[in-house]
């Protein structure tokens, strides 16, 4: 319940701050892809201001979160390592407390393991 509570806090200023930019710039501008022609090129596009700025916002956004991504690829390695160790020690256990149990209900018990003779 908190958590929705800061996320309302938080994103409401920032949704309102959006719509207020959105308003404020809907003048048109020329966005260019040809940074070699001066004039009108086959390249361009008439579009409003706050298009531009909110699009170059998720760009960015979703640029970094690529790039953080990428960069944490050799943590999520070690992850997935760390739990297939974790599952094989588990296994591991399991098979040494069952062979456990199996020497205790045995003739002789937990002893007669250790009085065996060496393969």
């Amino acid at each position: 319940m908190l958590r929705r509570v800061v996320n309302w806090l938080l994103l409401a200023p920032i949704a309102i701050l959006a719509v207020v930019l959105a308003v404020a710039n809907r003048a048109p501008v020329t966005l260019s892809l040809d940074p070699f022609a001066r004039g009108a090129s086959a390249f361009s596009f008439s579009v409003p201001l706050f298009a531009v700025v909110i699009l170059s916002m998720i760009v960015g956004v979703a640029i970094g979160g690529a790039t953080v991504w990428w960069k944490q690829g050799r943590y999520r390695k070690r992850c997935r390592t760390a739990e297939h160790d974790l599952a094989a020690a588990r296994s591991e256990t399991e098979r040494l407390r069952a062979d456990l149990g199996r020497a205790e209900t045995a003739p002789g018990g937990a002893l007669a393991l250790m009085n065996r003779p060496a393969a």
